[in-house]
């Protein structure tokens, strides 16, 4: 299936978090939209791997993305080498996206920062045409997207842009609340942990209002861009 946007993520719900109102928004525009788990975020201290995939089905369904998949690299230890780099050559390849997401550049979470590097790197190696790979036994033809950019996590990184989700918030958070054993909830038996109180799920909202007032509108996500970006119409940015 070729997509118009492929979104990266070092784990299930790093999506969701950080850029899943931007995903919605295009879906509705009738562009197609991917996403591409590394890991399955088994060590997280809440839930299994097996909660955490329903949860992700759960979570795209909400979303209304066209597809999904798992990487199912090691959570914790996965490394920027060309073993990993290989396998996300073979995923951009396989959905040809015009856009990639990716993690942000640094964050805090050394997955993050680590997942961001492999995508970068394997985003210059898919279009080089002596990289041979193939899917389901079939040979893949060169290809690079037309470009890459980073959605930001926890850390604050000041957005090259601004996207404006306020109609896609309300959708974008019962996206994050699919997510049941990793946030809050109030019944869970399960120890607390750094994104599990009720602050943190406060915390995501005051950042989107930040991006957002910041454009002159209600909620917004932003990403930073790995080259600069350039247009022929200045009326294509508001």
């Amino acid at each position: 299936m070729k997509v118009d946007i492929l979104a990266f993520a070092s784990h299930p719900d790093d999506v969701e978090l950080s850029c899943s109102g931007t995903l919605i928004a295009h879906i509705e525009k009738g562009y197609k939209v991917a996403i591409v788990d590394l890991t399955q975020g088994e060590l997280g201290t809440r839930g299994t791997p097996a909660i955490r995939a329903d949860e992700s089905a759960a979570a795209s369904q909400i979303m209304g993305i066209h597809a999904r998949e798992n990487l199912n690299f090691r959570d914790g230890f996965f490394k920027n080498d060309e073993r990993h780099q290989m396998e996300v050559v073979r995923m951009i390849r396989k959905y040809r996206p015009r856009l990639v997401l990716a993690n942000a550049i640094s964050d805090r979470h050394p997955d993050h920062g680590r997942g961001a590097e492999v995508v970068r790197d394997a985003f210059f190696l898919s279009g080089l045409r002596m990289i041979e790979t193939s899917d389901n036994g079939e040979n893949q033809e060169a290809y690079r997207p037309v470009n890459l950019y980073h959605y930001i996590q926890n850390n604050y990184i000041q957005p090259d842009f601004v996207v404006d989700i306020s109609d896609y918030w309300d959708q974008k958070e019962q996206a994050i609340r699919a997510f049941k054993s990793q946030f809050f909830d109030p019944n869970s038996t399960e120890p607390g942990t750094f994104i599990s109180s009720p602050e943190f799920l406060n915390f995501i909202k005051a950042r989107a209002q930040e991006f957002g007032h910041a454009i002159h509108t209600r909620y917004g996500e932003g990403f930073t861009t790995s080259r600069m970006i350039g247009t022929q119409d200045l009326f294509h940015l508001v």
